[in-house]
């Protein structure tokens, strides 16, 4: 038998022929029928604000956090996966909680991590066209409807961010990090590059075409830590509390 297509908007779960509902997000960036500003707009403000104000309420008491990046499609028996889980646990031994997209692959193994060390495991799910689901490893978990709702959770609940190895979800992440670092919209925001081969060819490009064409100077580069070993990303992201989020 298929497996019934679902998957979440908001605190509702769509399957059957709700299922062919427009996203969210989708509603929102592709409305353009006559009259949509009067008809629904308004109204879907205040759904944003209610995504606001039910992440704030969430987290508000959360202790120093830092947030692990990463492919879902990463398998348990993948090296990387591994490495996430020890980062994880050792953020938690450190007195870091941990936060994820909390889906499957890399973001199961940093929630897996703090899970089995006793730690606080977050989860910032996101409505998607097949239902992903929270992985079976997090103490707190909040779905999303809206991208730039759950991005504001990452970064204003987070002392500093590790990057696994991912797609380009995990470079959309990446790459919006370090231009509100470099912005000076958010202080010393330590990020870590976890996995050298990865991230060879990216760095090698923005080295070359983006800071020697004179599109960010060289020092912006200083911004990244770029690493193989566990201690070292731990150590970059330095003590709970020590640096201010948003």
């Amino acid at each position: 038998m298929t497996e019934p297509k679902r998957r979440r908007q908001g605190a509702v779960l769509l399957g059957g022929k709700e299922h062919a509902q427009p996203m969210a997000d989708q509603a929102l960036l592709e409305g353009r029928e006559k009259n949509h500003w009067s008809q629904h707009d308004p109204w879907r403000v205040l759904r944003i604000q209610s995504e606001f104000v039910e992440g704030f309420d969430a987290l508000n008491a959360l202790e120093p956090a830092v947030s692990i990046f990463g492919s879902a499609r990463t398998k348990p028996n993948d090296p990387m996966y591994k490495a996430t889980e020890e980062i994880a646990r050792k953020l938690v031994d450190k007195g870091f909680a941990v936060i994820t997209g909390g889906g499957p692959g890399i973001m199961e193994a940093g929630n897996k991590g703090a899970y089995e060390a006793d730690g606080c495991s977050v989860g910032l799910g996101i409505e998607l066209p097949h239902e992903q689901g929270m992985n079976d490893y997090i103490t707190i978990g909040v779905n999303f409807r809206y991208f730039f709702a759950r991005k504001m959770m990452f970064l204003k609940y987070s002392q500093g961010f590790i990057t696994m190895p991912g797609g380009f979800g995990t470079l959309d992440e990446l790459f919006e990090a370090l231009t509100l670092i470099q912005t000076g919209k958010v202080t010393h925001f330590p990020m870590v590059l976890f996995g050298r081969d990865h991230w060879a060819g990216l760095l090698d490009w923005v080295r070359g075409s983006i800071a020697e064409g004179g599109y960010i100077s060289h020092e912006d580069l200083d911004l990244i830590t770029v690493t193989d070993d566990v201690d070292e990303a731990i150590e970059a992201m330095g003590e709970p509390g020590q640096f201010g989020t948003v």
